[in-house]
């Protein structure tokens, strides 16, 4: 399970400008199964993501295909964790 925390290095008008972009990718991933959730920082300075991948490799490949990286609004830190306990309702993501 990974943690992808992406933060705006530039201005809320240059991210806007590639939100369509960004918006059509997270649904990509999350019919292929990557994103499990996703949603704005508040206040609004990035983006949280909460990913599956096999590996550290495979998230960060994946990280590259987001139009925010690809014009350089955003920076990225991956975090990769074990969710040993959870709420019933999602005891599927423990390892």
């Amino acid at each position: 399970m990974f943690i992808i925390s992406l933060t705006y290095i530039k201005s809320l008008e240059a991210v806007d400008a590639v939100l369509e972009e960004h918006v059509a990718y997270l649904k990509e991933q999350y019919a292929l199964g990557h994103f499990l959730a996703s949603g704005r920082k508040v206040p609004r300075t990035g983006v949280v993501i909460l990913a599956r991948g096999a590996s550290c490799e495979e998230i960060e490949a994946i990280v590259t295909l987001d139009p925010f990286y690809r014009h350089g609004v955003a920076e990225y830190e991956i975090t990769e964790f074990s969710p040993t306990m959870t709420v019933d309702a999602l005891v599927f993501l423990r390892e």
